[in-house]
């Protein structure tokens, strides 16, 4: 079973266990990484289409908890760190998503893994870090819900084979409005690359917390509020 810790990108020491020890119950739900830690048994790293049936596991175990919380998964990677695996999930909603909704989310996730794990064994062959994020501004625009979200905002995108920066004025279901120094020009999602959105010094104040990088919450400061709460 995962247990919440402090992680990396926050600059504390994870909490670790052996699997050797059997599952350790511990507090769950917090922003930031989950760790598990075990002994290392010479295990070989999975192959590449094992990662990519592991991404596709961890998808169909974490989208319906995403989405009862009204949230989108935007995405699932796996990689390979040292002798443990990297998980990361990217969230995402209309509006951005705030620390509150991160955190319950959070705990939805750790919740269902942990309940994967005790019902069907371990998810990765030794250790594995959990992340989940909401995405910053320098995500790829893909689908429809992304450049909806991002209305108003510059960017940069391959328009039928030619490269343009505008500022998106309109979305509709077939496509975008670009405003390219005050000349309009539509595009159909079709035609439209991925979409990157153009940091404007000027316009620095109109971005979130979470859209200019992924937001970690120190597992000493969850400990505590849990503390206070059970007191």
């Amino acid at each position: 079973m995962a247990q919440r810790d402090r992680g990396a990108a926050a600059g504390g020491q994870p909490v670790a266990r052996s699997r050797a020890s059997g599952p350790t119950p511990g507090r769950t739900g917090q922003v930031g990484s989950t760790e598990q830690q075990v002994a290392d048994h010479g295990q070989p790293p999975l192959r590449s289409h094992e990662l990519a049936a592991l991404r596709a596991r961890l998808r169909d175990l974490t989208e319906p908890v995403v989405t009862e919380e009204g949230l989108d998964l935007e995405e699932v990677s796996v990689s390979r760190v040292g002798r443990r695996y990297l998980v990361r999930i990217t969230v995402d909603a209309d509006g951005g998503i705030n620390h509150d909704e991160l955190s319950d989310v959070s705990r939805a996730i750790s919740a269902k893994l942990d309940q994967t794990e005790r019902d069907s064994g371990e998810l990765t062959p030794g250790g594995y870090t959990l992340e989940l994020s909401s995405p910053g501004i320098d995500r790829a625009l893909i689908s429809p819900r992304h450049w909806r979200r991002n209305q108003g905002r510059l960017v940069a995108v391959r328009v039928g084979g030619r490269q343009l920066t505008g500022r998106v004025v309109a979305v509709s279901d077939d496509g975008v409005t670009l405003d390219l120094d005050g000349k309009r020009v539509e595009a159909a999602f079709a035609d439209l690359g991925p979409g990157r959105v153009q940091v404007e010094f000027t316009r620095l104040a109109d971005l979130t917390d979470e859209e200019i990088g992924p937001e970690i919450v120190d597992r000493d400061d969850a400990a505590t509020e849990d503390d206070a709460e059970q007191r």
